[in-house]
């Protein structure tokens, strides 16, 4: 059984980590996008994105103020759901009180905010089967201004990769400053229309720099990089060297009749943490 208090503390933590310091292998990203970057209009709005990083991590303060709808990924054996459900749930309601998470939750017709991050379906929790000794729980926080922008587009399968690289850039192009570049491209191909949507989504909490273990999906997760970073969008649309840190794509086998395509855009403030439940009942946060 879950030790629901513990989780819960745990869960907290995480939120309260994920809100207000980065992954290391994205401060690391952008870091090396200052080095290399040769415009001064987009080195200052990448100094200006690491001083926000570092204020953050000193005052203990979101990085952004849109902390988005927040989103679990469970992986591992999980004997107690009800269990795990509330710990999530009153985690997220006590980060939202403590201002480490913007009240988002409304509903989606009357518009009514729940007021704590926590509604009929959210935060939205994605069980990932597997056999594991570990229980394991990231938290992603994704604002509005990178999900808006996210869309699904099921292709004829004839068209093939060539037209999915003509989807991307189009759509990174006619995006510009809005997702908040630097992004984190996430891709998802095929499967059926809502596999493909989530599949884009899992692909946010694999680290950065961290390819696919198929050749053939890290060839084009490499090509897709150079050819964004070609665009010259740049740091906030403002022109420059570096459009996207990385890119990354998950897949599933689709129908013959079928190409479906998820492209989902995060911004430069790509937010995550993890929670690790041992066997031994110790619980770590990273």
């Amino acid at each position: 059984m879950i030790a629901v208090r513990k989780l819960e503390e745990a869960v907290f933590k995480a939120l309260v980590k994920a809100s207000t310091s980065l992954p290391p292998d994205v401060e690391e990203a952008l870091k090396q996008a200052y080095r290399l970057e040769a415009s001064p209009q987009a080195k200052l709005q990448l100094k200006n994105i690491l001083d926000n990083v570092e204020l953050a991590r000193r005052l203990g303060k979101p990085l952004c103020q849109d902390t988005g709808i927040v989103s679990f990924f469970v992986k591992g054996k999980v004997d107690d759901w009800r269990g795990l459900e509330k710990a999530l749930r009153k985690a997220t309601i006590k980060a939202t009180e403590e201002a480490f998470l913007r009240p988002n939750a409304v509903h989606p017709l009357t518009r009514e905010n729940t007021g704590n991050n926590v509604g009929v379906g959210v935060p939205a929790v994605t069980w990932l089967p597997g056999s594991f000794d570990t229980l394991e729980i990231t938290v992603v926080l994704k604002g509005a201004g990178s999900e808006n922008l996210s869309f699904l587009k099921v292709l004829p399968p004839g068209e093939g990769v060539e037209e999915v690289k003509r989807l991307v850039l189009r759509a990174v192009a006619e995006a510009g400053g809005k997702p908040c570049p630097p992004i984190v491209l996430n891709l998802g191909l095929g499967g059926t229309v809502d596999l493909t949507a989530k599949l884009a989504k899992l692909a946010l909490i694999r680290p950065l720099g961290v390819r696919h273990g198929e050749e053939e999906v890290a060839s084009l997760e490499r090509e897709l990089l150079r050819l964004i970073n070609k665009l010259g969008v740049g740091p906030m649309g403002l022109g420059g060297r570096t459009t996207a840190l990385d890119v990354k794509i998950e897949y599933a086998h689709c129908h013959t009749a079928s190409l479906p395509v998820a492209v989902n855009f995060q911004c430069w403030a790509d937010r995550r943490a993890t929670v690790r439940l041992h066997p031994d009942g110790s619980v770590e946060v990273a």
